[in-house]
């Protein structure tokens, strides 16, 4: 091992040392390689086996390496939805002594896919307002934070299915900014390269044929501005109601809930009349659901997923129950009796095609479309066995996403692109 090389992390995990740090990673052996689908970059990326772990390497240099770093370990201090940072490698060279770009590892997102992969998959038009609101829930997210990200785009995103939605995490900082708080010209300025890169990326999509040409791009990025500014104003924006309508309020917190937010604190003040109530959430928190699914089941989910299980858990209580008994004796026996044995009746080799909770998600769904045309409840087992065969078969494996589906999403030539859109650019 060059004994010039050097490996910063928070946990070195030995395996680290082991990868051909003396030569360029677009030269790497392919038995190290996770195929996973690849974009354009300006950076070269390559997928490695960790032991059971995969990592993403992007060589790069020595001070935006580390700038990156400890920007995403700040971002997860935030409890942000980015990737994990994992080392920062310095000091390559060949075994020639020719010096060699220093790399950024980070974990790979299990099940997530990058936007070109997505709609590679011949998803319907309305995937496209699905990633956009994705991507503006992100982007509000990191400016309550105080990030500046300065390069958004659907590129530098990363996407994991959630209930039937999208929920989207940042995969590039290389260019973001922690503040305590953003000025409004920053939040601007990150909207507006939000929409240009939108709008690009989508245009690409359908000089590819990707993407129907009737999706108006423009259109699509104009609705990413408009649907950011909304959920910003919902989120920051004091709203005054007069006194004989604080019924309001109750309304305005379970929006913020139905967004994914929950409200730790109000302020409100009357004027000098006393008829008017000001209310504006000061501290606000995404993953209202998630925190209550991971308090009850200690399952980490995304929201949507959360916010179906925990009706699922009250229908459960509700024809299970007496109405007194408590949440968590409800969600412990709906764990036992029903999530459990529902994920385990799912065949060994099908457990790959999406993640166990997305996988409950669409079960349900599938119940439900079982039942109405039905006209009355299907026995699980029979829903399970009909999930399998009739669903759950016919699906891509989500979990690397890797081999011939990469090809078959980005061509024959990803094995010549120097790197991830979804991951670095």
């Amino acid at each position: 091992m060059n004994p010039s090389l050097q490996i910063m992390a928070a946990q070195v995990d030995p395996g680290l040392f082991d990868l051909p740090w003396d030569t360029p990673i677009a030269e790497w052996p392919e038995d190290i390689i996770a195929a996973l689908p690849r974009g354009i970059s300006r950076h070269t990326v390559r997928f490695v086996y960790l032991g059971e772990r995969i990592i993403a390497v992007k060589e790069i240099g020595e001070r935006v390496a580390y700038r990156e770093y400890e920007m995403l370990r700040d971002l997860g201090r935030h409890d942000a939805p980015a990737v994990e940072p994992v080392a920062v490698v310095t000091g390559r060279s060949t075994a020639d002594g020719e010096p060699l770009s220093d790399a950024l590892v980070t974990e790979h997102l299990v099940f997530s896919l990058p936007y070109r992969a997505i709609f590679g998959q011949h998803q319907r038009q309305d995937s496209v307002r699905r990633l956009i609101d994705a991507l503006s829930v992100l982007m509000v997210r990191l400016h309550l934070l105080g990030f500046y990200w300065g390069d958004v785009s659907l590129s530098n995103t990363l996407f994991r299915r959630d209930a039937g939605e999208f929920a989207a995490y940042l995969v590039d900082a290389e260019t973001g900014e922690l503040y305590p708080s953003l000025t409004t010209g920053k939040r601007e300025y990150d909207i507006d390269v939000a929409r240009t890169n939108i709008i690009g990326e989508l245009m690409d999509l359908q000089a590819g044929e990707i993407l129907q040409m009737d999706v108006d791009a423009i259109e699509v990025g104009d609705t990413f501005v408009q649907r950011y500014n909304e959920l910003w104003a919902d989120l920051t924006q004091t709203t005054t109601y007069s006194a004989n309508e604080t019924w309001k309020i109750a309304e305005r917190i379970r929006r913020l809930n139905d967004l994914g937010f929950e409200v730790g604190e109000l302020s409100m003040s009357r004027d000098k009349g006393g008829t008017q109530v000001s209310i504006q959430p000061k501290v606000v928190d995404a993953g209202h659901f998630s925190r209550k699914i991971m308090r009850l089941t200690g399952m980490d989910v995304e929201e949507n997923q959360a916010r179906r299980m925990m009706n699922d858990i009250e229908q459960y209580r509700a024809t299970h129950f007496k109405s007194s008994t408590p949440q968590s004796i409800a969600a412990h026996e709906w764990m036992t009796h029903v999530y459990q044995p529902a994920i385990n009746a799912i065949p060994r080799e099908l457990r790959g095609k999406l993640e166990p909770a997305e996988i409950f998600h669409q079960l349900l769904e599938h119940r439900w479309y079982m039942a109405e045309n039905a006209g009355y409840d299907i026995p699980s087992d029979q829903v399970i066995a009909s999930f399998i065969e009739n669903v759950l078969r016919n699906k891509p494996d989500e979990q690397s996403f890797i081999g011939k589906a990469a090809e078959e999403v980005l061509g024959p030539d990803t094995s010549d692109m120097s790197g991830m859109a979804g991951y670095f650019v």
